[in-house]
Formats: structure tokens, C-alpha cells, sequence
């Protein structure tokens, strides 16, 4: 998707989903001592920092103000040699498109091996239950195809893919050292709790229910209990409150329900997103009702 075809789609999307609390994106800013994040309109890019070396989770949108956020958080492109994409939607790949400023045409880009089908042309990403393509999206880093569930390491970054297809249907989400979750576009927390990510983008609402209550199991299975970051409605470290009502998927045709009251209006609009905030302020988690 080229940068004229990003903000078209900014545009539009800004005009559907204004007052629908859909979009809850994280402001600029630190998580903790190993996660920064940034803003892009409604998306959420993450960095993950580990004796001295920085990946990158995911590649926000075709976006002309990364350069100058990633300054706001002590980090440079230049710097950023490995990028993980849980997904090839452009809100997720467009510093790596073609026609993006090319601040990491050097990186090598980790994607699953059913992912990179959409970027070979050999699948078409369809939305609105499939009445839609989405144009393709073309990039040249060099890519790393990646399986289910394979650990592989960067550096002494421990990485598990894991494969939760619904969204897309190569989509991952990354379990880094056991201790974070970074899962792209499968979750969207309600002020309630965790949902299936937004209906009329899924490429199956029922794929994507099913993959929910497997990851879910995975993790209980394993005994672990991340700190669980998403694509656009920010982070939690409970189980409970991530996975409240997997079988259900987030409606996006109206306003939500219960009412979110931080949530807001307009989430295209980054004018509460300042340097000064991202310097200063923890990001804080979405929190248990009863807590």
C-alpha cells in the first residue's frame, strides 16, 4: 500500500470510527525497562531492549513523523537491524513499504511463512467479511520466514512465534523471554476486559475466537503470565483481564459498551501525544475492574 494509499485510508478511518472508542492506542513513551513504544495515529509500534540490543515489534504505518518520536525515546534507526511483524496490514509494515523513508532498508524483517504469502501476491488481504482487498504491499528488506511456535534468538532475545490465525491468516503474535506477549492485532481490550480484535477486519471472526482460546491455553498451560501488549488498545499484565470474553469479537458498528471513559474521541488526532509526556509519564496498564 503505497503512503497516498495510507493516508486515504487515515482519512476515512477517522471519519467511521470517531466516537466508537474502538481505537485506544498507547501515547509515546516507556512501558518498563525493556519496552518503549510509539504512536502512530491509531497504532502502537514497540521496541524491545535487551543487553544492548533493540528489535523492533511491528512497522506502524507509512508514517513521516517516526524519525522524530523514535528521537523523543532515546532511539535512532540506524540502530534497528531486526524487525518482527505479527502481520502485513499496512498500519503494521509501512516504515518497511517501499515508498516510506527507508529508515530500515537495512534491517532483516521476521515474518511468518504463511504471512508472507500477501506479500507475494500468492493470497489477497480482504476485510468488511471479505467484500474488500486491500491493496498489496510491496517491500524489499530481506525477509525471515518464520513457523509456529520455532524459538530462535536474537542476540540473548529469546523469540517464540506463535501462530493465532483469524485476522489474517498467517498472523503471529511473539512471546519474548517468556515475560511479554506482544500480539499485534488478535486482542482489543474493552474497559472491561479482552476481545477477539475487530470484526469487519477479521478474515474469519470464528478463526480468530479459536485462536484466542488456544493462546489462552498455551499460556495457562505453560504457567507463565506476560505482560500481554497490543496493537491499539494498549497493555495488561493479568490473564483474566486479557482473555475476559475471547469468544466474543469487538463489534465495531457502534459505540462501545460498557463506555471507556478514557477512550478517545478521535483517535486519529495526536495532539495529546508530546514529547514532554513521553519523557516523563510510565505508560500505564489497563486495569482489573476491581482494582
Amino acid at each position: 500500500m503505497s503512503r497516498q494509499d495510507s493516508k486515504r485510508q487515515e482519512k476515512m478511518m477517522s471519519r467511521i470510527y470517531r466516537g466508537k472508542e474502538i481505537f485506544k492506542p498507547l501515547n509515546t513513551g516507556i512501558i518498563d525497562e525493556h519496552v518503549k513504544c510509539i504512536r502512530e495515529f491509531v497504532a502502537n509500534i514497540f521496541f524491545y531492549t535487551k543487553n544492548d540490543m533493540t528489535i523492533m515489534i511491528d512497522a506502524g504505518y507509512n508514517y513521516e513523523r517516526l524519525r522524530e518520536k523514535m528521537s523523543w525515546i532515546g532511539l535512532e534507526p540506524e540502530n534497528i537491524k531486526h524487525i518482527l511483524i505479527t502481520h502485513q496490514d499496512t498500519d503494521h509494515v509501512g516504515a518497511i513499504e517501499n515508498d516510506s523513508d527507508l529508515l530500515f532498508k537495512n534491517a532483516k524483517v521476521y515474518i511468518g511463512e504463511i504471512e508472507n504469502k500477501y506479500l507475494t501476491g500468492e493470497k489477497r488481504r480482504k476485510v468488511i467479511y471479505g467484500l474488500y482487498k486491500l491493496p498489496m504491499v510491496k517491500s524489499d528488506n530481506e525477509r525471515v520466514l518464520l513457523k509456529d511456535r520455532e524459538v530462535f534468538y536474537i542476540g540473548d532475545i529469546k523469540i517464540e512465534p506463535i501462530l493465532v490465525p483469524g485476522h489474517t491468516w498467517g498472523h503471529l503474535v511473539y512471546l519474548i523471554d517468556d515475560a511479554y506477549l506482544f500480539t499485534g492485532d488478535t486482542i482489543w481490550f474493552g474497559v472491561d476486559g479482552g476481545y477477539s480484535f475487530i470484526n469487519v477486519l477479521a478474515e474469519s471472526n470464528k478463526v480468530a475466537i479459536q485462536s484466542l482460546e488456544k493462546l489462552e491455553n498455551l499460556l495457562r498451560a505453560r504457567k507463565i503470565s506476560p505482560k500481554i501488549i497490543t496493537g491499539h488498545t494498549g497493555w495488561t499484565d493479568s490473564l483474566d483481564f486479557a482473555f475476559a470474553h475471547r469468544d466474543k469479537v469487538c463489534n465495531s458498528w457502534h459505540k462501545q459498551k460498557p463506555h471507556d471513559p478514557v477512550a478517545p474521541y478521535d483517535a486519529y488526532d495526536e495532539s495529546d501525544d508530546t514529547e514532554q509526556k513521553a519523557k516523563t509519564i510510565r505508560l500505564e496498564k489497563k486495569k482489573v475492574s476491581n482494582e
